[in-house]
């Protein structure tokens, strides 16, 4: 079965729609992971390479560099697979590319928030380029989970203010090392704007609700979950971690959180996305 196959027979109706109790439970529970699981293929793909190119790399080419490969072909297939559209891969490259810029500002030696301890080709201001896939995967999962679970939005904020505050989430990252750290300030005004905001999708046959802030933490969690994993196999380090691997610490779970927020308000501004968002007048 090709994965565009998959994709339509998950979003069909195959059997069971008029199932109720336990049953409609387990069976919507079922489509939920198998949607979740389609929707993560960029990052499954991406941080199974993580975990299996050794270190020293393969065939004499750098992990890092292997892994700056590996995406690039994971990426060229599912535009290839049509999984992704030219706009949609024109969003995963402006992740990639605010990324791959807070990288370079975070392992400059006046910063020194963690850093790539193994050499590559690929480094660019001392980060390996595959470092920005990191954060095109996050974007490239909000795309996939859109169109398989049929997302729209309801009581979205005006698209100026997500803007203004997706703006100022980023720059925080920044300026936070020189005027203090204004992160909860900013999470307080995100509370505010999307108190009322709420995210349907359809596991199954029907529709289910969420607030969207509970799916912004919830993404955060499984990022943060997905940076310990690669601080212990060595991909960056933070300063705590160079004696001995110690768990991230769990204020970046707040940090990846408001960053889904940035991710969303990029995704939400393609063309047919948009047109499944509510701004109330």
């Amino acid at each position: 079965m090709s994965l565009l196959a998959l994709d339509r027979y998950l979003m069909a109706v195959p059997y069971g729609s008029g199932w109720q109790g336990w049953r409609r439970g387990l069976l919507e529970c079922c489509f939920f992971g198998l949607k979740e699981a389609r929707a993560c293929l960029f990052v499954g793909l991406f941080f199974l390479c993580v975990l299996l190119v050794p270190r020293a790399g393969l065939w004499g080419i750098a992990r890092y560099d292997v892994l700056l490969l590996l995406a690039l072909a994971i990426q060229g297939g599912m535009l290839a697979w049509r999984l992704e559209t030219v706009d949609e891969l024109k969003a995963i490259c402006l992740f990639h590319l605010l990324g791959v810029a807070l990288e370079a500002f975070k392992v400059s030696a006046d910063i020194g928030s963690w850093h790539y301890p193994d050499p590559a080709w690929s480094k660019l201001f001392g980060v390996p380029l595959f470092s920005g896939f990191m954060y095109a995967a996050v974007g490239s999962y909000v795309i996939q989970a859109w169109r398989l679970f049929a997302l729209r939005v309801e009581h979205h904020p005006p698209y100026w203010m997500a803007w203004l505050l997706a703006i100022c989430l980023y720059l925080n990252f920044f300026t936070h090392h020189f005027i203090g750290d204004y992160r909860w300030y900013l999470a307080a005004c995100a509370l505010g704007l999307y108190a009322r905001s709420s995210v349907v999708f359809t596991p199954y046959d029907r529709e289910r609700r969420m607030p969207l802030l509970l799916a912004f933490v919830l993404i955060g969690f499984f990022i943060w979950l997905a940076e310990n994993i690669s601080t212990f196999f060595g991909i960056w380090r933070y300063p705590n971690q160079l004696g001995a691997w110690s768990a991230v610490h769990l204020g970046k779970w707040s940090s990846w959180s408001l960053l889904v927020v940035m991710t969303f308000t990029i995704v939400i501004n393609l063309k047919h996305i948009k047109q499944r968002v509510h701004v109330p007048v």
